[in-house]
């Protein structure tokens, strides 16, 4: 499965961490083009490489981890996701101010799935810290746990089968409904949480 990142930053980042690490390629992509990302891909090569938007956004599954403002320009004008997996990452909070958005009674990824017609959205990946999905995920003994939930039942295998490899424990909280709500930042009880499962 070929796998697209839309966002250099911090969660996005992390995440071409994660993979490289398991030795899993992927290409990501930002805003400013492939050239603002050499530093990174050089530190991550041979198996993240830089690309354009469009590159990324042809992959079986695509992570987006954008500043909460910017995600409509960063999505707009892309064709039909046409059954993709997109794993939306994305907090409706950004600095400088961390101000949460006004989303008038919404879940995050309600209006993050409007903006990826035709894609079966997880939610994941969001709740860690930065350093925390980059960092190894064995911890005390045991693997840290990533939560993660969405309505297609296969995109779901297919993330939670990720997260394995990644050498965390998944735990599938349902659907976006109820397991959006659960790790979304600010306003769920999750996000807050560094959690190991022992096996």
């Amino acid at each position: 499965m070929s796998i697209g990142i839309i966002g250099s930053g911090q969660i996005g980042s992390a995440f071409a961490q994660a993979l490289a690490r398991n030795r899993i390629k992927a290409i990501v992509a930002n805003s400013r083009g492939p050239g603002s990302l050499a530093s990174l891909v050089a530190d991550l090569s041979p198996y993240i490489a830089a690309g354009t938007v469009e590159e990324a956004t042809q992959a079986d599954m695509v992570l987006v981890a954008v500043p909460w403002s910017k995600i409509p320009a960063a999505l707009a004008g892309l064709p039909d996701w046409g059954g993709r997996i997109v794993v939306d990452a994305n907090n409706p909070i950004e600095a400088p101010l961390f101000k949460p958005a006004e989303l008038h009674g919404r879940l995050s990824s309600e209006v993050f799935a409007e903006l990826v017609p035709g894609a079966k959205v997880v939610k994941a990946f969001n709740h860690l810290q930065p350093h925390l999905i980059a960092g190894d995920p064995r911890a005390e003994g045991g693997n840290r746990v990533l939560f993660y939930s969405g309505d297609d039942p296969q995109a779901k295998r297919e993330v939670g089968a990720l997260i394995e490899r990644l050498g965390f424990a998944g735990i599938d909280l349902g659907t976006l409904a109820v397991g959006g709500k659960l790790v979304q930042f600010p306003g769920g009880p999750l996000p807050s949480l560094n959690l190991v499962r022992f096996n």
